[in-house]
């Protein structure tokens, strides 16, 4: 008998059950075990529930509908797929952009919710990341006598010393020329700028360094890097060195990759979230990279994206116990510091006022999807025809949209 079948004689079944008496029930109730195959307690709830529908579930109602998981869904992806600590923080920042169907019920629960309680509402969609990129950090000999370590912590109270990193676009292969991405991050704001180079020469390394310093809201002191040759060269040391006042120039410890923790969780959160693991093998595409970087995506992960910081870690047995500070913006961390003088602040003030977040991911997305398209249309022109077939249907699990 099918589920729809016992459905209907259970509807049969219950009204007569209703009617009869004590003896009589009990024939229908054998009859109904026989029949449906069920065992009797479970028969004697269902022909005792309510006409009205199924029974009332133990606890007390839901607080959290789909319609509000609809809405929160939407946030969360619009968002970039935040952990529920950050998510909590940056609700306030995107609900008032929000133009979706949403009451004003479902905004004060939203708002109100926990950060636990968004991560068990989100658990269904969540999605799962397992695959890890190539390393392309290749070792310069040169100046590591003038370039010291970096073995204490700056004075990291207020915004200007920055960690650099490169991010390589390689795909499966470190073989041949492509894409990389030049990661610079504030310590104390979290503020972070890429662009995006061809191969990692000295003077396009430099070039990038220089657009993203002119656009910085504060003053460059200190620059750490690891010991990758695109940053120990005479050309960055001269970059930083000739002015008036002369940057502060670091490495990191060899082999200790934890030395540059602040801009290794950049790499994947600002530049392997959005763009994936393929290999971009083209000069063509660094263009519209750099302009998708140094627009969109740098105003909505500095303005609309709060992020931790580790305030201190313990360990407790054989467990490292991390404690983190409250999930803040890059944006709110620098205007809370002292060091910021009033003009950048008016003018941070006056940006983020006309800024929505919504319509800045919709142009990621689009800028986005423009890009695969000349990934796209690049493989498909380097292609033999005899093998395009192949190459055509692969090209089809490139992502389309960012990968957040």
């Amino acid at each position: 008998m099918t589920a729809t079948s016992r459905r209907e004689y259970l509807g049969k079944v219950r009204e007569r059950y209703r009617r009869a008496g004590r003896g009589y029930k009990a024939r229908i109730l054998d009859e109904f075990c026989v029949v449906c195959g069920y065992e009797r307690k479970w028969a004697i709830r269902l022909l005792n529930r309510r006409l009205c529908g199924p029974a009332k579930r133990p606890g007390p109602e839901a607080t959290y509908g789909a319609g509000l998981f609809k809405v929160l869904k939407g946030l969360w992806l619009a968002s970039g797929q935040m952990c529920g600590k950050r998510l909590k923080e940056a609700l306030p920042l995107w609900m008032p952009h929000y133009r979706g169907e949403c009451n004003q019920e479902t905004r004060a629960l939203l708002l109100a919710a926990s950060a636990a309680t968004l991560d068990r509402l989100l658990a269904p969609a969540r999605a799962r990341y397992g695959r890890r990129g190539l390393g392309g950090t290749k070792p310069g000999a040169l100046l590591k006598t003038q370039i010291p370590i970096r073995t204490d912590n700056w004075d990291v109270s207020g915004p200007g010393y920055m960690e650099a990193d490169t991010v390589a676009h390689c795909g499966t292969s470190l073989a041949g020329d492509f894409i990389w991405s030049v990661v610079l991050t504030d310590i104390h704001t979290g503020w972070t700028c890429q662009r995006a180079v061809w191969n990692k020469g000295s003077g396009g390394v430099i070039e990038a360094i220089s657009d993203m310093e002119k656009k910085l809201p504060f003053a460059l002191l200190g620059f750490d890097c690891d010991n990758g040759s695109e940053f120990l060269n005479y050309h960055l040391l001269a970059y930083f060195a000739q002015r008036p006042r002369p940057v502060g120039f670091t490495r990191s410890r060899p082999y200790h990759k934890n030395d540059n923790a602040h801009v290794e969780q950049k790499n994947w959160t600002h530049a392997r979230q959005l763009l994936g693991y393929e290999r971009l093998a083209h000069p063509e595409l660094v263009e519209p990279i750099n302009a998708l970087y140094g627009q969109e995506w740098e105003l909505l992960q500095n303005f609309f994206s709060p992020s931790m910081k580790l305030k201190k870690k313990q360990r407790i047995g054989a467990r490292q116990v991390r404690h983190h500070d409250k999930a803040q913006t890059p944006l709110a961390r620098l205007l809370e510091s002292p060091a910021l003088n009033a003009v950048h602040r008016n003018e941070l003030e006056t940006l983020y006022a006309g800024l929505d977040p919504f319509k800045l991911s919709q142009k990621v997305e689009r800028k986005l999807g423009k890009i695969w398209q000349e990934v796209r249309r690049h493989s498909l022109a380097s292609t033999p025809v005899a093998l395009r077939a192949p190459c055509v249907a692969a090209s089809e699990n490139l992502p389309s949209a960012p990968v957040s």
